[in-house]
This record gives structure tokens, sequence and C-alpha cells, in this order.
């Protein structure tokens, strides 16, 4: 089966008008997602919430079985939630740390993360060690290794940066973790629905998700992974009736599944949303999809590169379908309002999502350019052109 790019694009709506390049933002969805989300909150509102609810039961409860075939995990091993960094803190603040206890990462951590991270260094006084990278901005694994101690007590990455197409080696990191018995935290935010995931080989224990960015689902839902050997060690930071049960006056017990890190409420239309995004992506010839977004994100560097005053900021041996770049005389804000006017959506993408990758680079803003499989090669060089344009040494002095 090959991918069929005139059917995808006929099922995406958004490629009539836009030429979209912001999917590691949050990418076009399928009309089916829309269509099914919109008819949902119909009978919400023709019937009551709870009442819809119950009736679509079955709906809202496909993005367990369908997340748990994407990963080849279990449905019980899967959790949904309002966001991927709400499905990345349940599973971070429920692993056990006591002062001087030390978590390991790469120079490429997510702020969001990061940030977490600092909050307990200060709070619980552990110690963060960071590996180096090597020339090619790949994490130098011999020395990752090295720096597992004693104290080590969890490694946590994220599997693509934000701030650009670098794949991080998360199967060879998972091949650490296990040699030395550490839990293993992966952010796979930016790359499940563009890298195929497969949670046994890659060897993680706990994994975190959106549906927003490159499985085309809605926002507002994120999901989490955690290996059902890792559910008794891990206690989520805050318990309600639905992920414990209330046993006896003064006794309760948490709940045996992954269910245990969710919450009562949630969007009923978003999770039925989302598992027609999931259904719509396990039905893809996967391979020839990520293979689709590598080509045109080669592409795409390959074009800017060709350009004046130009630089892809890009690193790695392994790279994906994020594209970042800046122009000498056009800054990324400018820039990034020049392609909206044409109808080109981008992003910008800032020093602080990224610190320990981008300010040593000297990097404080560039253009990131995300594409997906359902783009074209015609797109892509049309982008070009447009950049081409934009960066004229007469447009940037008028």
């Amino acid at each position: 089966m090959n991918l069929d790019i005139e059917r995808l694009r006929a099922d995406t709506p958004g490629v009539a008008d836009v030429l979209h390049f912001n999917n590691a933002g949050c990418a076009l969805p399928v009309s089916a997602v829309t269509e099914a989300m919109v008819e949902y909150l119909r009978l919400e509102a023709r019937i009551g919430g709870y009442e819809a609810q119950e009736s679509m039961r079955e709906a809202a409860e496909r993005p367990y079985s369908s997340l748990a075939r994407l990963l080849n995990a279990a449905p019980d091993e899967i959790a949904v939630l309002e966001n991927a960094t709400r499905a990345w803190d349940m599973a971070f603040y429920a692993v056990r740390l006591q002062p001087g206890d030390r978590i390991l990462t790469t120079r490429t951590e997510y702020c969001s993360n990061y940030i977490a991270f600092l909050q307990r260094a200060r709070r619980d006084r552990i110690e963060i060690d960071v590996a180096p990278a090597d020339a090619n901005g790949d994490v130098d694994l011999d020395a990752f290794e090295r720096l597992i101690g004693p104290r080590t007590r969890l490694i946590a990455i994220t599997h693509v940066a934000t701030s650009g197409g670098l794949v991080n080696p998360a199967a060879a990191i998972g091949a650490i973790a296990r040699r030395a018995g550490i839990p293993y935290l992966l952010d796979a935010c930016q790359s499940v629905g563009q890298i195929a995931i497969d949670v046994e080989a890659v060897g993680c224990d706990m994994l975190s998700g959106t549906a927003r960015k490159f499985l085309r689902g809605p926002r507002g839902i994120g999901f989490l992974y955690v290996r059902r050997s890792m559910l008794d060690s891990l206690e989520p930071p805050f318990l309600d009736d639905h992920a414990a049960n209330w046993i006896s006056d003064d006794t309760f017990e948490v709940r045996g599944d992954a269910r245990r890190f969710e919450t009562p409420e949630c969007s009923v239309a978003a999770r039925i949303g989302f598992g027609v995004a999931l259904d719509y992506a396990l039905a893809l010839p996967f391979p020839e999809a990520e293979q689709r977004i590598r080509m045109l994100a080669d592409r795409l560097r390959a074009r800017l590169r060709g350009l004046p005053a130009t630089d892809v900021h890009d690193l790695g041996s392994h790279r994906c379908g994020i594209v970042t770049f800046s122009n000498a005389g056009v800054p990324a804000e400018r820039m990034k309002a020049a392609l909206a006017r044409r109808r080109m959506n981008v992003t910008v993408s800032a020093a602080e999502a990224t610190r320990l990758d981008l300010v040593p680079r000297g990097i404080d803003r560039m253009v990131r350019a995300s594409v997906h499989y359902y783009n074209t090669v015609d797109e892509v060089d049309r982008f070009a052109e447009a950049v081409a344009v934009i960066t004229q040494p007469e447009r940037i002095t008028a």
C-alpha cells in the first residue's frame, strides 16, 4: 500500500486555504475528526452531557485501544489527559526522589520539563546531570552512560527537540536505562505520528504525547503510557475518585491501571475526535508516511540553504520533519508575519524553549517550519521562493 496524497489532501480541508508548515505546533485535522466532534457536541446539546457520554461510551473509549496498537502497549497501560504537559507531569512527579538523587537528561530537553527538574532540585534537593552532545549535535552516548551513578534514579529525555529536526536515539538510551535498571521517561510530544514508536523496542517505562501535532487530533488531549510493571511504584501526585476508590472511612485504594493518572472530567468530544484521528493514522502505511515527512523536510532544508544570508539550524545525524532557520536581515517574527500574509503558516522558536541547546549556539529566535505527509513538493518550493522574496535586500530595507 502506498500513500495516496490526493486522498490525504482531500481529507484535509485546510490545505485549500493555507500552506501549513506548523505541524509541530498543531497539524491540520482530518475532516472526519472535526465532523465526529461537532456531531457529538450537537448530541450533548440535544440530550445532555452525561447522557451523550453514556450513549457514545464506545467511541470515547477508542483512544485506549488505538494508542495501545500504535505504541505496541496494552490498553491498561494508557492514560488520556488534558494535554501532553500534564501527562508528562503526572509521570515525573510520581517518581519518588530523595535528597541527593540524580536525574539524567540531554541538552535538548524541553523548557517545561526542565523547569520541573529545577523545581524538584529546589524542593527535594535532587541533582540534574546533562549529557553533552558530540560534534553533530547528537547526544554523546558514551558520556551519557558514564554519567550514570549509584544515585541516578531517573533518565528523562525529549525524543525530538522542539528547537530543530534532531531526533535523539531513544532506543539506544533505552538500552542504557535497562542495563542500569533505571526508570526511563520519554517525552514523545513531537515524535508520535511522524516517527514509528514501539515502546518495547524503545525500552521506555513512561511515554507522554499529544493529539494535536503529528497525530492530527484535536487540541486539549494528551496521553501517557506507563509500563505495567512500573505502576505500583508510581503514586500520582494527587488523587480523586477516578484515580482511587474510597473503600472505608479512613482508607482508599489507588486503581491498578494507568488511568490512576487521569481526572474524571474531560472533553468527551475531544476524546472521540482523537479516536478518529488515531484510527486514521493506524490505517496509513506508516513507513511511507515517515519517509515522506523526512523527504519533504530534507528538500526544504536544501532549498533554504541555497538562499543568501539564510542559516538552517537543525543538528543531528537523524532528522525529522522540523526545520529551523533564520535570515541575517529579517528577524524571525517579521519573517513569520510576512509568510502569514502569503497564507503560509510557521512559528517562531525562542531560546527559552531549549536554553541548553540554543543559548550556547548564540541563537535567540528562529523560524520553525514543520512539514507533514499531506504537504507537497510544490508547497516546499513555493515556501522557499516566498522566503527568497521576503529576504531580498531591497525588501528588507524598504
